[in-house]
C-alpha cells in the first residue's frame, strides 16, 4: 500500500554570515493515510524547519534544501513549479503554526481569512464560501459562530485563535495536517482542549497528521508513531508505546526522565540532560549527543552511527545497547548502560 507522503535523504541548510547552518541532516520518513506521527525535539533540534521544507516554506535565501525527496500522493514536492505547489499547500497539505497572533492577519476579519482559502482552492462564491466557514467555526467549537466571522484576531482568546487557525486549516479538507507546537503558547487546560479536538476532527475527517512538539507527555494519547530528532538527525523512530516503555537513544531516555509522572505517588526528583545542544556550524563527525550522553563510550567519538533497527518497527542510532535501563530514575537509583 503505497504511503501518503514519502521524506527521503532530507536535507536544508542555512547559509548565513556566521557560516552553513546544517539544520536538517538527511532525515527519511513516511507517513501513513489517517496516520498521526509525532516528532519530538527541543529547541533547535530541526523539526520545525524540517516540516516546512516539505512544501518550500523556508525563506530561501538564506534557506535551501539541498538533497532529498518528499513523496506526496505520487509528486516529488521539490520538483514542482510555484503554481504546481500552490495548489496543494493550503488546499491538500494544511499547516497550523505555533502562534496564531503571528499567523493570522490583525486587519482582516476572521471570516474573511477562512473564505480566502475556500475562494481560491475550492472554487466557492463569496456566499458559499462565508456559509462554509460558519461551518468549520462551529465545527471547532466557536460558539456563536456566524456573529463571530467579522471579529478581527485580537477579538478572541489565545485558545479561540488557535482553533481559528484549525478550522483555517481544515477548510480545504486536506489529507494531511502538519501542527507545528500548536499548542505551546496556551495553557494547560488549553492545551487538553486543543488536542482533544483535533483527534476527534481526525476521526470525523480521516486525514493523516504530523504533530511537532518538544513535549512527549502531549503526543501519548494521540500519536501512533514517534520520531525523536536530535541536532538535525533522527535518532530514533517507533511505534508509541515502545518509545514510553522501552526507549532505545540516550537522548529519548533523556527526554521521558524529564517527565513529571503521577502514576509513581510521590514524585522523585526529575533528571536533567546535562549540557547544551550541539553548535549547528559545525556538521558532526561523531555522535551528535555525544557530549550530553552517560553512556558515551570511545566508538561515539569517532563515528556517528546510522539509524538501524534495534527491534521490530523500531530504529534507533545509538551505539550502546540499551534494551536494559529503566525509564524512571528515583533519588538513590544508579544508572548502568
Amino acid at each position: 500500500m503505497p504511503k501518503l507522503l514519502e521524506v527521503k535523504n532530507l536535507r536544508t541548510q542555512f547559509f548565513t554570515q556566521d557560516g552553513v547552518v546544517h539544520a536538517v541532516n538527511g532525515i527519511s520518513y513516511s507517513v501513513d493515510k489517517s496516520e498521526t506521527v509525532a516528532i519530538v525535539g527541543e529547541s533547535g533540534s530541526g523539526k520545525s524547519v524540517g516540516v516546512m521544507s516539505l512544501i518550500r516554506l523556508i525563506p530561501q535565501p538564506p534557506g535551501k534544501i539541498v538533497d532529498g525527496e518528499v513523496w506526496f500522493d505520487g509528486q516529488d514536492l521539490l520538483k514542482l513549479g510555484e503554481d504546481e505547489l500552490r495548489d496543494i499547500r493550503g488546499n491538500r497539505i494544511a499547516m497550523i503554526f505555533q502562534d496564531p497572533m503571528t499567523s493570522l492577519n490583525p486587519v482582516l476579519t476572521i471570516g474573511r481569512q477562512i473564505t480566502e482559502a475556500l475562494e481560491l482552492h475550492m472554487n466557492m462564491n463569496k456566499e458559499q464560501a462565508r456559509k462554509r466557514a460558519v461551518q468549520l467555526l462551529e465545527m471547532v467549537g466557536i460558539p456563536g459562530a456566524a456573529a463571530r466571522l467579522d471579529d478581527y484576531p485580537h477579538q478572541f482568546s489565545g485558545g479561540m485563535r488557535q482553533r481559528v487557525m484549525i478550522a483555517m486549516g481544515l477548510s480545504c479538507d486536506p489529507q494531511l495536517l502538519i501542527a507545528d507546537e500548536p499548542t505551546t503558547a496556551l495553557d494547560v487546560t488549553i492545551q487538553a482542549q486543543i488536542v482533544d479536538l483535533t483527534r476527534r476532527l481526525q476521526d470525523e475527517l480521516g486525514m493523516a497528521i504530523i504533530w511537532i512538539t518538544h513535549d512527549l507527555g502531549v503526543v501519548a494519547g494521540m500519536a501512533q508513531r514517534v520520531i525523536v530528532m536530535y541536532a538535525g538527525f533522527i535518532v530514533e523512530e517507533s511505534a508509541v508505546a515502545d518509545i514510553y516503555a522501552q526507549p532505545r537513544h540516550p537522548y529519548t531516555l533523556g527526554l521521558l526522565r524529564s517527565i513529571p509522572r503521577l502514576d509513581l505517588g510521590r514524585q522523585k526528583r526529575l533528571v536533567p540532560i546535562d549540557g547544551l545542544p550541539p553548535d549547528l556550524l559545525e556538521p558532526p563527525t561523531h555522535c551528535p549527543f555525544a557530549p550530553r550522553c552517560q553512556f558515551v563510550m570511545d566508538k561515539c567519538w569517532q563515528e556517528n552511527p546510522p539509524l538501524v533497527e534495534v527491534a521490530p518497527h523500531h530504529k534507533a542510532a545509538c551505539w550502546v545497547d540499551l534494551s536494559g535501563v529503566k525509564v524512571q530514575v528515583t533519588e538513590g537509583d544508579k544508572v548502568s548502560a
